[in-house]
């Protein structure tokens, strides 16, 4: 962190700022801006508070913040991890080596792919043919009945004719 200070303390010196006007300007005290150009970290309450002061600081400066913001969160990783940044950032290396040489094979998941949708067929059609089938089958039904019960009928009422075409004989 006290490279990174160093680098800002320099440039606000050469863009002719002096701390005060940063303070006033960037709405902080001048004992935040002077713990942080000599890297003393431990004067603020929180990690995040500190980032956020970096990045308006760098960008008060004109300076890319998301580089200084890099240099940052490598400084942060070295003092916070068990790991060595070396080993890390040779273990990128051998990965990106890797990557290029297989494609990296696309992951997918239940919950994000895109459905198969199905041909848009329209659907009043169809309704309207499965409902003149309906009625079709509705009135042949209907006819079929009546000429049965015509038929039952016309068997009830036989011996009743013929009882009577007995007792009056006609010829024909």
């Amino acid at each position: 962190m006290k490279e990174l200070g160093e680098y800002l303390k320099e440039t606000r010196i050469d863009h002719g700022v002096s701390l005060e006007e940063a303070a006033e300007d960037l709405q902080m005290s001048e004992s935040q801006l002077e713990n942080m150009e000599s890297g003393n970290v431990r004067a603020f309450q929180d990690v995040y508070t500190l980032k956020e002061y970096v990045r308006n600081y760098a960008k008060y400066l004109g300076l890319d913040s998301d580089k200084v913001l890099d240099e940052f969160n490598d400084f942060l990783f070295e003092h916070t991890s068990k790991i060595s940044l070396s080993d890390i950032l040779e273990e990128e290396a051998k990965r990106k080596a890797k990557e290029k040489e297989e494609p990296k094979k696309k992951i997918s998941s239940p919950y994000t792919k895109i459905k198969a949708t199905r041909p848009n067929v329209p659907l009043a059609p169809i309704v309207l043919v499965c409902l003149i089938l309906l009625l079709l089958v509705l009135i042949i039904y209907l006819l079929l009945k009546n000429a049965s019960d015509a038929r039952k009928i016309d068997t009830e009422l036989q011996p009743a004719r013929n009882s009577w075409e007995e007792k009056y004989e006609f010829t024909y």
